[in-house]
């Protein structure tokens, strides 16, 4: 018998579609034990899935939580957590009712609940949880324990930055430490340096007040100095504490905030050239206040917001001690939509409004009243520049009003950017009330707006939005300081 001589014919067959090539060989393999695990996956899932639906009616009942990897944290803080929800029974509370309703359901009700809150706390990086046999001796066949495995963040933090808004360029630094003492507690302190507040620092300690973490405690002690040359010819020191409570973590579903604040303000280093009003300002002034702050938002983008709305009202009444006797209230909306018939155009709406009335006969002083205009504010006037007036200087008022209009739509072809186009037309005005015939002076203040209008360039600069604008003012008071032509604002609200 001859030996066989190549070249000889492939007479390989592929049985599972196997490619010939070495590469292509690979990554077939490659998609294939990708494919079988994903399946050995799917499978492990469901019949989990199915063991667990089969016996969640199964008897059971939760005899003790365990949180291991929480050296740092309280056990009487997660007590306080945990307890709650654990005491919190089923639909009926009637004892026989719940001994019918402690079974593998409910059990797993009670440990999704309880790590949901303990994720919440912030102190985690991650929480798994087991279920375990009871470790009790005298434990029942049914009992077990709801073990959860945490691993906790660090509690020590330093940042420094460099920082650009509300018209100002600061460099601050701050430090943070998480879980103070041991009950999710964090205490923040920042220092900045800064063009118009030329120092500035802030301490807060905040807490949970109550079980569910809506409720939250702080305690703030704060200072700075503020250069106010450019408006009112001097500069103001202020130093506080303040004690607040505040419920609600989502701003979509309302926050409310109660405060009290006592604060020092001094006006000083007034320039050669101050007016006669600002040097009777001039001093130190105590304020003693309690206030109430809603804020309700659902804007899509905080910044650049094409769709949502967002409220935000205020309430101070000072005059429990010290020189500043008066009511404030403030209210602002804004209400963005996308217009259907101008695809990436979309039109924004906002007004504000606010309320000053003193007690005893005087005027608020100084530091407490409302100031209005800029390119953050009404555009095309200069920054706190509206109102009342004694030569170079802006006094301020007691009651205001603004509104813009803006239609903002995409750059062409470049839906993605984070630049916009805008034209917008603003109007507002400031005044001081007339405490004999105050209803004239509401209906002065509302008749006889200050208008400007233009357009520019919003870019979405995070955590700011920045914007430059050429506009003109249409109509404008003689007191009011006028701004035309371009303008560039940067800050958090804009009007």
């Amino acid at each position: 018998m001859s030996g066989l001589k190549p070249p000889l014919h492939n007479s390989s067959t592929p049985r599972d579609n196997e490619p010939e090539e070495l590469e292509k060989l690979r990554k077939w393999q490659e998609e294939r034990v990708a494919r079988k695990l994903r399946g050995d996956y799917e499978s492990a899932v469901m019949h989990l899935s199915e063991l667990v639906n089969d016996n969640l009616e199964t008897p059971m009942r939760i005899a003790a939580v365990r949180v291991e990897g929480a050296p740092k944290t309280r056990q009487s803080f997660l007590g306080f957590l945990i307890q709650p929800i654990l005491s919190d029974p089923p639909a009926s509370s009637s004892p026989e009712d719940l001994r019918t309703k402690e079974n593998l359901s409910y059990v797993l009700h009670k440990t999704r609940h309880i790590g949901h809150i303990l994720k919440e706390t912030d102190l985690f990086h991650s929480v798994s949880a087991r279920l375990e046999r009871s470790e009790d001796n005298l434990a029942a066949a049914n009992d077990v324990d709801v073990v959860f495995k945490a691993r906790e963040k660090g509690r020590f933090y330093l940042s420094t930055s460099t920082e650009l808004g509300n018209e100002e360029g600061s460099a601050s630094a701050t430090g943070r430490i998480r879980n103070v003492f041991g009950g999710a507690e964090t205490l923040e302190a920042n220092i900045a340096l800064g063009t118009k507040t030329r120092r500035a620092f802030r301490a807060a300690l905040t807490a949970p007040l109550t079980p569910d973490l809506q409720t939250r405690g702080e305690i703030s002690v704060y200072g700075m100095q503020r250069d106010n040359s450019t408006f009112c010819s001097s500069s103001e020191d202020v130093r506080g504490v303040k004690a607040s409570i505040r419920n609600g973590t989502s701003f979509a579903e309302g926050v409310h905030e109660i405060s009290y604040e006592a604060v020092l303000r001094s006006i000083g280093n007034l320039t050669p050239t101050a007016s006669i009003s600002m040097r009777k300002e001039a001093g130190e002034t105590l304020k003693s206040s309690f206030s109430h702050t809603y804020t309700f938002d659902t804007r899509d983008d905080k910044l650049l917001g094409s769709s949502g709305f967002y409220t935000k009202t205020l309430n101070e009444l000072a005059g429990l001690g010290g020189d500043a006797q008066f009511y404030k209230g403030e209210v602002e909306g804004h209400v963005a939509r996308r217009l259907s018939f101008l695809p990436g155009t979309a039109m924004s709406l906002t007004a504000k409004s606010g309320l000053l009335w003193s007690f005893g006969g005087r005027q608020a002083p100084f530091p407490d009243r409302f100031q209005l205009g800029g390119p953050t504010s009404v555009r095309s006037f200069r920054a706190n520049s509206m109102g009342p007036r004694d030569g170079a200087d802006s006094l301020g008022g007691d009651a205001y009003w603004s509104a813009g209009l803006s239609l903002i739509s995409d750059i062409p072809k470049k839906p993605h950017w984070p630049v916009k186009t805008h034209a917008y037309v603003n109007a507002g005005r400031l005044d001081c009330l007339d405490r004999s015939d105050p209803v004239a002076s509401i209906q002065s203040l509302l008749s006889r707006p200050s208008i400007s209008a233009g357009v520019g360039l919003m870019y979405r600069f995070d955590p700011v939005r920045v914007e430059v604008n050429f506009g003109v003012p249409l109509v404008a008071s003689k007191s009011d300081g006028v701004r035309k032509g371009f303008q560039v604002g940067i800050g958090l609200e804009f009007l």
